[in-house]
C-alpha cells in the first residue's frame, strides 16, 4: 500500500539525502513487476543510482537483464543496498562514487565501465541537487554553478565522454522535471537547469539520429526520494505530494517502468521526447 501523506515531519542536513533515513522508506520495488528480457545484457550507467528514482531504476534493469553500475557522491551504505538487491536479481552491480561535476570523473566513470564490462548501452543522467531559497536574491552565483555543474554539466560531460562506446541501438535517457514546465518560485537554479536538460535531450537526440543513438528523458512530478526532506524545511516534507490530484507523493517504483520503455526495443521509434510521469498534474510542451 502507497503512504499517503502527512508523514512524519522530517528533515536532512545534506544533500543529496539518504534514503535509509527516511520515514516511511520509500517504495523502490514493485514484486509483481516481472521482467521479460527487454534488456538482456545490456550495460547501463545510472547516476544517483544509491537511490531514490535511480535505485529503483537499477533493480528495474536489473530484473530485465541488464549488469548495472551505479554513480553516486557519498551515500555508500545507499549504495550497496541498491547493489545488494540489483545481485539478487543475478546480475552485476559495479559502484563508484564521486562528483560528476568534475569532467574527470565523468571520463573516469566512462572509462571504468567500459574497462569491467566491455561496452556500453545505456546511460541515464539522473542524479541532481537543489537548494530551496525564497528569491532570485538569496541564490548565490556559487550555488547557481553548483547546482548546474551537478544538474546539467554532468549530463554533457557523461553524454560526450559515452558517445564513442556507444553503438546504434544505444540509448541516453536525462531526468528532467516538473519544474522545466512549471517553474518554481523555490528552485529557481534548479529549475533552470532542468529547461536545460531538456533542451539539450531534444537537440542531442536530433544530433544523434543518423548514428541510431535515442535520446529521451522523464518528467517526474512529486516523487518520494532522499532529495525532498534534504532540500525542503519539515513542515513542507510532511505533506509532500498532498496537494496533486492523486493527493500523495509517487513512489520511485512507479517511474522506473518508463525508463525500462526508454531503454529498450520497445521504444525503437522514440526520440527527443519525454515521458511525464507527474500524478495527475497535466503541462504542456
Amino acid at each position: 500500500m502507497k503512504p499517503l501523506p502527512p508523514y512524519p515531519a522530517q528533515h536532512q542536513d545534506q544533500q543529496p539525502g539518504l534514503e535509509s533515513e527516511m520515514k516511511p522508506r520509500p517504495l523502490f520495488d514493485n514484486p509483481n513487476y516481472q521482467g521479460s528480457g527487454k534488456l538482456k545484457d545490456k550495460i547501463a550507467i545510472i547516476t544517483g543510482g544509491d537511490s531514490g528514482q535511480g535505485r529503483a531504476i537499477a533493480l528495474a534493469y536489473a530484473k530485465e537483464g541488464a549488469d548495472v553500475v551505479i554513480v553516486y557522491l557519498n551515500e555508500h551504505s545507499d549504495a550497496d543496498e541498491t547493489k545488494h538487491a540489483v545481485e539478487q536479481q543475478g546480475r552485476r552491480c559495479l559502484t563508484i562514487a564521486g562528483n560528476i561535476g568534475s569532467e574527470p570523473f565523468c571520463q573516469q566513470v566512462i572509462a571504468q565501465t567500459v574497462e569491467t564490462f566491455g561496452k556500453l548501452d545505456i546511460l541515464v543522467n539522473n542524479a541532481a541537487e537543489q537548494h530551496v531559497q525564497n528569491s532570485l536574491e538569496q541564490i548565490s552565483s556559487e550555488q547557481m554553478e553548483q547546482t548546474f555543474r551537478t544538474n546539467f554539466y554532468s549530463v554533457f560531460y557523461l553524454s560526450k565522454a559515452a558517445l564513442p562506446h556507444m553503438k546504434p541501438g544505444s540509448t541516453i535517457i536525462n531526468a528532467a522535471s516538473l519544474t522545466a514546465y512549471e517553474g518554481n518560485e523555490q528552485l529557481i537554479d534548479y529549475s533552470a537547469t532542468k529547461g536545460a536538460i531538456v533542451s539539450f535531450t531534444r537537440s542531442l537526440s536530433k544530433s544523434l539520429s543518423s548514428k541510431g543513438i535515442r535520446v529521451n528523458g522523464v518528467v517526474p512530478g512529486t516523487i518520494w526520494t532522499p532529495l525532498i526532506p534534504a532540500s525542503f524545511p519539515a513542515d513542507q516534507v510532511a505533506n509532500w505530494g498532498a496537494k496533486t490530484p492523486m493527493k500523495r507523493a509517487g513512489q520511485p517504483y512507479e517511474i522506473a517502468p518508463a525508463y525500462v520503455y526508454l531503454a529498450s526495443d520497445d521504444s525503437t521509434y522514440v526520440s527527443g521526447q519525454f515521458l511525464h510521469i507527474t500524478g495527475g498534474v497535466i503541462m504542456n510542451g
